[in-house]
């Protein structure tokens, strides 16, 4: 964008290096996803092994040349790597190759930008892109890098690239403010959650692990999922009833992904937040993946990153109907706790358990019985009302209110305390 490159194209070429020292590598088969998701047509993978990168191209000479010659026999227009490269590596290989190079962030930025549909993911997503592009600039515009003088040629006393990083960052600090007051309007409304004492559940995950179809599953809403990575980008929350629980909000956010840009992780904050503020978080898993436990552990830690790796945390093990025995079902810590369900968000097998498990975890007692009120007790049949805690209501011959109530026995307690009464001393059905 801001000095000459070759217009980028659709063929590419991969290229995947093994660093021995490494302790976490990335995995080859998630970054080719990553291109199909991004719309690319990888043409060619080219892996190699070195024990550290090139200071100048990255990979050696004698894998430049081989790259050089996938470019050529393919005419391939991106060659794409799964590493981060500094951006005079980017330019030295754009030089040899004489064609577009991207590295891994890039790459997901692109995704981002394909996928952003709101107001606030685009500006998220620019920001992101900016913070990125600002290291790029280097050596841009050429013929404007020296200050000149002369008729018509007087001007701010700053070069060409200077004011190319003074307009970034004013747009910059324009995108900041704006995504601060999405920020204060959404920790609004989770306050007003709060007082209004409607829980939050928020689905996080790796990329790809179901998430949006689990969503949709239990919202009935139409959020799109597909069998892509970064399906979801922009944060869909809905208010919604569940059994023994009753009014809930739940939160479908962005998936993880290993090594994520931490770029990304700052531009996001304002959605991430959700998460980290969340009463329950319902970390999906896609329990037929092979790397199971290497996206459990990357997911971790990006909690970790958004301070969010301390709240109450159920595991979801997503996908049951694709293992050779689906069993749905709960498991339980020492304390008889649970700690996972397993389910399958296509079928629906297991998700009651989910709802089972959730109640559970929100630690709330629920009192779901039958109470017969005399008509002096007019105050408390009110209240209760006013909470939303009668399902049903019917009136005996001798004037008897029968009331079926379902409500977290602390509030409940605190309704009586109101009203002078003891729990006990009230005539209850079960």
């Amino acid at each position: 964008m801001f000095f000459e490159r070759p217009d980028s194209g659709e063929l590419a070429v991969l290229v995947h290096l093994e660093f021995p020292q490494h302790t976490d590598p990335d995995d080859p088969r998630e970054f080719e996803e990553l291109v199909l998701s991004a719309g690319g047509d990888p043409v060619d993978f080219v892996t190699g092994q070195r024990s550290t990168p090139h200071a100048r191209y990255f990979v050696g000479t004698g894998k430049l040349e081989q790259l050089k010659q996938c470019v050529q026999l393919h005419q391939a227009e991106l060659v794409i790597f799964n590493h981060n490269l500094s951006p005079s590596q980017e330019r030295n290989l754009e030089h040899e190759l004489k064609c577009r190079v991207l590295d891994r962030t890039g790459l997901i930025l692109d995704i981002f930008a394909q996928r952003a549909r709101t107001h606030e993911g685009k500006l998220q997503v620019e920001l992101a892109q900016l913070r990125h592009m600002s290291t790029r600039l280097i050596r841009g515009w050429t013929h404007l890098e020296r200050q000149k003088g002369g008729i018509g040629l007087r001007g701010p006393g700053e070069t060409q690239l200077e004011t190319d990083r003074r307009l970034l960052r004013v747009r910059i600090k324009s995108i900041e403010k704006r995504l601060e007051k999405v920020r204060r309007q959404r920790d609004q409304g989770r306050r007003s959650r709060r007082r209004a004492e409607v829980p939050t559940l928020s689905l996080v995950g790796y990329t790809n692990a179901g998430k949006s179809t689990l969503f949709n599953y239990i919202t009935a809403a139409n959020v799109y999922a597909q069998d892509q990575l970064f399906a979801t980008l922009d944060p869909t929350m809905r208010r919604i009833q569940l059994p023994s629980i009753g009014a809930a909000v739940l939160a479908d956010t962005v998936g993880f992904i290993s090594h994520l840009p931490h770029r990304l992780v700052e531009a996001f904050r304002a959605t991430l937040e959700e998460a980290a503020s969340a009463d329950v978080l319902l970390h999906v898993i896609d329990a037929a993946a092979e790397e199971r436990s290497r996206n459990i552990e990357q997911v971790e830690q990006v909690l970790k990153e958004i301070g969010a790796s301390e709240l109450p945390q159920l595991r979801v093990y997503n996908k049951i109907d694709l293992l050779d025995e689906p069993n749905p079902r709960i498991d339980r810590d020492d304390q008889g706790m649970p700690v996972a369900v397993w389910l399958s968000a296509h079928s629906g097998e297991g998700v009651e358990l989910l709802f089972d498990a959730v109640a559970e975890l929100l630690g709330q007692e629920w009192v779901q019985k039958t109470l017969y009120l005399q008509p002096d007790q007019a105050r408390l049949r009110a209240k209760l009302y006013a909470s939303n805690a009668v399902n049903g209501e019917q009136y005996a011959d001798n004037g008897t209110i029968e009331l079926d109530i379902n409500i977290q026995k602390t509030d409940l307690l605190r309704i009586l305390s109101q009203e002078q009464l003891e729990f006990d001393a009230l005539s209850w059905q079960a």
